[in-house]
Parts: structure tokens; sequence; C-alpha cells
């Protein structure tokens, strides 16, 4: 069982960085592994990773070593996926689109490019009897909501889970790409419509998560199966100190949110790397969408890599060294992937079916006869089955994914309770020993009236 691939980025200096601090650095390299970072008080951490990209790194080296791996598994049917992480104005952006995503040198085109690039060349050049399609999906993660970038009228996406397809975005626009200037154009009139904003740290800031999804079919006419590789790239957006962005009102509210996901993302880091073996441990996955979607990355049944990029000043030391330590526990996270394929239908038609009859689905299937034709009628039933408002009634992996989706939820919010309760009880024992106290005192000052008063009464 392999462990998640993580790398480090040092991003150049920027303009601000070199005015206030000069070409000063806090990062001290030792080789293409490993790295010293000193802290605001000049304490030294030693760092080890798969891979560290220093300044001045060649775009096209970071996708060679991160990337290309996984680009190859794709094809292959193996899901995966590659996060960027790190503080609001770290590179994120950068790494993942390049200058710009479309009319970009080679030189500074991002992973996005690389990736749609690598993916063509690879079914161009393969021997394989078989016909590859792939499709495009694009969203982000604003506030809590899941938005489609493509259809901007889809602006809260459902999650769900299937057997087959793992972690699905129920709705979601796919949009079929033929090759790379195809998916550029698509790419470019998404990044259009994702939210942004300007801190004093970053003139574009991303003010949400962003995930490009790819979809690789391969039909294998041969054996009559359909293998499917899913590869999502996911830009995070930044963690942010509010007194160094200087973030306020609308801002400021997406950045509290935009923290409160990436705290859970570092809950299920935590979870999955402190378990002890052989006692079940609950993972918060449900605790945020970012880490509901990313369920199947997280949680083994992908190859995922992780680029953590940083800043070299000293200025950011502290948020670097927070981005490194996530990245240290990230790596002992374990992986075991799997080839995702199905058999054509028609060697499925003997297949037991199951059945799951809701009463209130019928009920309005049964008012739309009254006044629809059947063919009309069967129309508007698929229709609401691809929408999400009805079940598959032939689909067993929708029942056990919303009956496990309930149980997981009620798990979370019993965990919730305990903390709560937990919490609750300590400050209840501070303010019992508070009582206590003023109580002692209360009692010093009555005995002490009570004295001065015997003593007047004497005199």
């Amino acid at each position: 069982m392999s462990t998640m691939k993580v790398c480090v980025l040092f991003r150049p200096l920027n303009p601000k960085e070199l005015s206030e601090f000069g070409d000063a650095v806090s990062v001290q390299g030792i080789n293409s592994e490993s790295f010293i970072v000193k802290d605001e008080k000049e304490q030294e951490f030693d760092f080890t990773f798969d891979r560290v990209f220093y300044q001045g790194s060649e775009q096209a080296d970071i996708y060679e070593f991160l990337a290309l791996p996984i680009v190859q598994g794709a094809l292959d049917a193996i899901n995966g996926t590659i996060i960027t992480y790190g503080q609001t104005g770290a590179g994120k952006t950068y790494s993942m689109e390049g200058l710009s995503i479309v009319d970009c040198e080679s030189k500074k085109k991002g992973l996005l490019q690389r990736v749609v690039d690598g993916l063509f060349e690879a079914i161009t050049n393969s021997e394989k009897p078989s016909k590859y399609t792939i499709k495009l999906s694009m969203v982000e993660i604003y506030m809590e909501k899941v938005r489609d970038l493509f259809d901007l009228s889809k602006d809260n996406i459902q999650i769900k889970e299937s057997k087959v397809h793992g972690i699905v975005l129920n709705g979601a626009t796919e949009v079929a790409i033929s090759n790379s200037a195809e998916a550029l154009q698509s790419l470019s009139s998404g990044i259009a419509n994702r939210a942004v904003g300007e801190t004093q740290m970053n003139m574009s800031s991303s003010r949400s998560h962003c995930l490009y999804i790819f979809t690789v079919h391969q039909d294998l006419t041969k054996d009559k199966r359909t293998k499917f590789g899913k590869l999502i790239l996911v830009d995070l957006a930044g963690s942010e100190k509010v007194e160094k962005t200087g973030a306020e009102g609308k801002i400021l509210e997406e950045a509290k949110t935009i923290n409160q996901s990436l705290t859970a993302l570092g809950k299920v880091i935590n979870a999955m790397t402190s378990s002890t073996p052989g006692k079940p441990i609950h993972i918060p996955y449900r605790d945020s969408k970012l880490t509901r979607i990313l369920q199947d990355a997280l949680g083994g049944c992908s190859q995922t890599a992780l680029l953590c990029c940083c800043s070299p000043s000293p200025s950011n030391s502290s948020e670097s060294l927070s981005t490194l330590r996530f990245g240290a526990r990230a790596k002992h996270v374990k992986a075991s992937v799997h080839v995702s394929c199905k058999e054509d239908l028609d060697n499925t038609k003997d297949a037991t079916v199951y059945t799951y009859v809701d009463e209130s689905r019928e009920r309005i299937l049964a008012k739309l006869r009254e006044r629809m034709t059947a063919d009309d009628v069967q129309l508007l039933e698929k229709l609401f089955v691809l929408e999400g408002i009805f079940f598959d009634p032939n689909s067993i992996d929708e029942i056990e994914a919303t009956y496990e989706d309930v149980t997981s939820r009620t798990i979370s919010s019993l965990h919730k309770a305990v903390e709560e309760l937990s919490t609750g009880v300590e400050k209840m024992k501070r303010e019992n020993v508070a009582l206590k106290a003023r109580l002692k005192v209360s009692e010093e000052f009555y005995q002490h009236q009570l004295e001065r008063r015997s003593f007047c009464f004497i005199l």
C-alpha cells in the first residue's frame, strides 16, 4: 500500500517581500528532498518530502514528477487527484493555471494545460484497440455551496455516492472534449466565472476552492467492457490571517468559510493518520463540502498528489511552517488504488435487480399519468432521476449511499454532541471553582462584618 505523494514548491519572492526583507529567505536547501526552515525566532525545523522545487524550478519538472504518473493512470482506469495547498498568495493558482490558461508560452504553462496535453498525447500514442472519450466538468465550492462554473444557474449541486463511480456531483455539466484546444477554451470560460477578490496579500485572491474534473471513458470493444478513470485537479483557496489580508465585509465572510473548510480538511488528515490499528475511527468527511468531494482521494481510492506551495520569505515563515506540517501529516495517508470497470450492459441482463419503491414518488407519477400521456410521464421520470429529484428505482447504489449518508451524519452529530458536552462539563467545573471562591470570599466578608458589629456592641 503506497502513501500520498507530497511535494513542496517555494515560489520566487514577490515585490512586497523584496521591499520589506530584501532577498532574505527562511529556507535552506539540503537536497532535492530535504530542507531546513527557520521560524520568526530563528528556530530551525527539518523537513523531507518526495520532491522539493526551489525558487526558479520549471513548471515542466513539477508536471513530470507530480502529475504525469497520475495522467497515465487515468487512461488505465485508475482515479487520480492533484491538489495545490498553501496560504493565500503562495502560488497555487499560478502552479495550476500558469500565466494564462490559453495563449501561454510553453515554459509558463501550468499543471492544467500540461495535463490536457498529456491526456490527448497519450490517447494518440496508445496502441490499445480502444475508443477513448473525455468529458470535463468544472465546479467551485463557494461559501459551502457547490457551483457549476459551466452553468451558473446550477448554484447548489448535490453530492452523492455510487459504488461504481464513487463520489459524484449530481447534475454538474459535463462537456465533451476531443482535443486540447477545445478543453482549454472550456476551462477558460469556467475560470472566468470563478469567484475572486482583492486582499492586501493578493490582487486576485481565489475566494473559492476550484475543481477541474476529467472523466476518461475507455470502450474495450473486444471484451465488451467499459473502463473509466477520473482525474481531478483541485486548486484550494488559501488559508488567510485577517491581520495580514485586511479582509472586511464580504471578503471577511469568505475568508471565514475558506478557513473553516481547510480546518475540516486538516481534521480529516489528522483522523486518518492518528488512528490506532485494529480500532474503528470516525473520519469526518461530511463536516464540509470540500472533504466530502475529496473523500475518494483522501480515503485511498485514488492516486493522490499534494503540492504544498510556500513563500520563502521570513515575513511568511509561520504560514509556511503550517503548510509544511500539513504536508508532513498528509505524507502518511495510505492509498490502495483499483481499476474502475463495468461489464457491457448486454452481459448484465440476467443480473439480479434490486427494487426500491418510494411511495411519494409513485403518488406523483400517478397524478401525472392522469393528465399526461404514458410517453411524457416516462420522459419526465427519466429527467427527475437525472436531476436527483427521484432515486433510480433499480439503483441499489443510490439506496445504500443514502443510508450510509444518514448513518454518517448521525455519527458525526453524535461526535459533535459529545464534544459539546465535554466542553460544557469543563466549563461547569471552571464555573464551580469560581463560585466556590466567591462563596469563600463572601463568607469571610460576612464573618468580618459580624466581628466588627460584636466589637461595636461591646464598646
